[in-house]
């Protein structure tokens, strides 16, 4: 991964909550229709680990926020006891400033990974922000860190190690 710079250290320092976009970070963006509609979504299991190692190791909660509204998705929080779960999130911003009341938490605390267009205004307003290596050229260009991992390919495990990784040291 790239170097990271001293200003981004002290972000990461302030970090309480990582919000996360789901298709195109959590999985590879592909999603398996059949005649019956959605079937499948592919996501890592270090991810996953990713969830419970930023918790465990830096006090940071995760959360997902996502366009879709998908039984597959919510599975995947369930298992991994993810309590902040926004689907169907047409306005991710909006989203973003009603957890930020509801938490009593300034968007300084909170750092976001995502990689399409409607991530963009989440992520000009939060913290620290990622994106996966295959993101849109959009989201690399703010991105505070571009991880070396695609989505659904480690992406989020990587941001959220780069986070542990910090928190760590400044303890």
């Amino acid at each position: 991964m790239e170097r990271i710079f001293e200003h981004v250290i002290e972000k990461i320092g302030r970090i309480t909550l990582l919000l996360t976009d789901c298709d195109g970070v959590l999985t590879d963006g592909n999603v398996y229709y059949s005649s019956e509609g959605e079937e499948m979504k592919r996501f890592s299991m270090r991810d996953g680990m990713g969830v419970e190692r930023l918790l465990k190791l830096a006090m940071v909660e995760t959360g997902i926020v996502t366009g879709e509204n998908s039984e597959i998705v919510l599975r995947r929080v369930e298992k991994l006891k993810i309590k902040e779960y926004h689907p169907g999130s047409r306005d991710k911003f909006i989203t973003l400033q009603e957890i930020l009341i509801r938490r009593g938490i300034t968007a300084d605390q909170v750092a976001y990974i995502g990689d399409d267009a409607n991530d963009l205004e989440i992520m000009k307003n939060v913290g620290l922000t990622a994106c996966p290596a295959d993101a849109m050229p959009m989201i690399q260009e703010i991105a505070h860190l571009k991880m070396t991992g695609k989505g659904g390919y480690g992406a989020f495990r990587e941001f959220a190690e780069t986070i542990i990784q910090f928190k760590q040291k400044t303890k």
